[in-house]
């Protein structure tokens, strides 16, 4: 997860603060629940999270709110992750797994629920590497286009970002037909999350216009009960 250091990063608060939202807190010596370090802006952390519930294990992770810059390494947090980036994810036994794409791993092969998030077919984990991608530009977008400081700002990076996000979209648009046959998987959720993205950071811009299939879609996906779960939300900052 990117963010620009003068602008909106996530606030070095350090490891061990509590949320509201997730639970949280070290976790103690011992203890028999994985430990989730997390954020409520992140979209490949509620891609995540989303998945915990789909699988059944969101009341079984302890979440911690982490925060991450990556201009301003998290020197702790290193000693965990040393690329300093959530979601990360601490076992009991030690073991920790880091990016979203292997902490799903994790949950597919864990939880046990009947839903099967990475099938036998690689339609879901293309569609999964899409949906990533889409997430991490709408990032960069974010941060060029409004976080920093305007005589730094790249027209041409705006324009090359915007128009890989619109072709995204508008390759999905083409596809939506088989995705809504085949059973949720992490195609689903990557692409359902990274549409929320959009609609958390840039409500502004009507993705929807032009894509109505995408649209019609999307609505059904926000009403599962995984995605009502784990809203976006901008929390404080601390002093």
């Amino acid at each position: 997860m990117h963010r620009h250091a003068s602008a909106i990063r996530n606030a070095d608060v350090g490891l061990g603060q509590r949320s509201a939202r997730c639970g949280g807190g070290h976790r103690n010596q011992g203890s028999s629940m994985p430990l989730l370090h997390w954020s409520p802006r992140s979209p490949f952390v509620r891609k995540v999270m989303v998945a915990l519930h789909e699988k059944g294990l969101a009341e079984q992770i302890q979440c911690i709110r982490t925060g991450v810059d990556p201009l301003i390494p998290h020197d702790a947090f290193m000693n965990v992750n040393p690329l300093s980036k959530i979601p990360t994810l601490e076992l009991e036994d030690g073991q920790i797994f880091f990016d979203s794409h292997v902490i799903c791993r994790w949950a597919d092969n864990t939880g046990k629920s009947k839903t099967v998030l990475f099938p036998d077919h690689l339609i879901a984990e293309r569609d999964e590497a899409l949906a990533d991608g889409l997430m991490e530009i709408a990032v960069q977008l974010l941060v060029e286009s409004r976080l920093r400081p305007a005589e730094l700002r790249s027209g041409a990076v705006i324009d090359a970002y915007s128009r890989k996000i619109d072709r995204a979209l508008s390759w999905i648009e083409s596809r939506v037909d088989a995705l809504a046959e085949r059973p949720i998987d992490i195609g689903h959720l990557s692409i359902g999350v990274a549409l929320c993205y959009l609609d958390f950071r840039f409500a502004q811009e009507d993705w929807r216009g032009g894509r109505p299939k995408l649209a019609a879609w999307h609505e059904i996906f926000c009403k599962r009960p995984s995605v009502l779960a784990t809203q976006f939300y901008d929390d404080p900052r601390p002093a």
